[in-house]
């Protein structure tokens, strides 16, 4: 899950399946992360139409939490660039570069690692040449905190 305004990765998950619950423990993660304890009214989620962004437990807790559901159309996959480019960074700087993996374990970690250079420390234009964390930051600063930014 990426926040498209500050270009973070907010929620992440690996399992060895394609089921609903990959999708929630990553909003979950984001929720915690982004939300802080309160509601995200106003909060638009994207998603593509894969089966656990729009199964009824997925789609209820985004409704629990006050945001409200986009999904791209069919075949369009221009809805989704924002994500479909971070996964294939994620690709292209770790999982190739570093694999071949022993197990889950050792990527969840190597993941854990990269997210956190990814939002602390990696440079991106989208963000004047800052890692989103210090983006947010700077951001804050001049505006003041902001209850949640649209995510994807």
């Amino acid at each position: 899950m990426i926040d498209a305004f500050l270009r973070m990765i907010v929620g992440w998950r690996l399992t060895d399946h394609l089921r609903t619950d990959l999708a929630l423990d990553a909003l979950e993660m984001a929720i915690r992360r982004r939300g802080d304890g309160r509601r995200l009214d106003g909060l638009v989620h994207h998603s593509d139409r894969g089966c656990h962004y729009l199964s009824i437990r997925y789609t209820e807790r985004l409704a629990g939490a006050g945001a409200v559901c986009s999904v791209g159309s069919r075949g369009d996959s221009y809805d989704n660039a924002l994500a479909e480019s971070t996964i294939g960074l994620c690709k292209t700087e770790l999982i190739h570069r570093r694999g071949p993996w022993n197990g889950l374990d050792e990527l969840e970690i190597a993941t854990m690692e990269w997210v956190d250079w990814y939002n602390n420390r990696r440079l991106h234009s989208a963000c004047n040449d800052l890692p989103p964390a210090e983006f947010e930051t700077h951001y804050q600063t001049q505006t003041g905190p902001a209850i949640l930014t649209p995510a994807s």
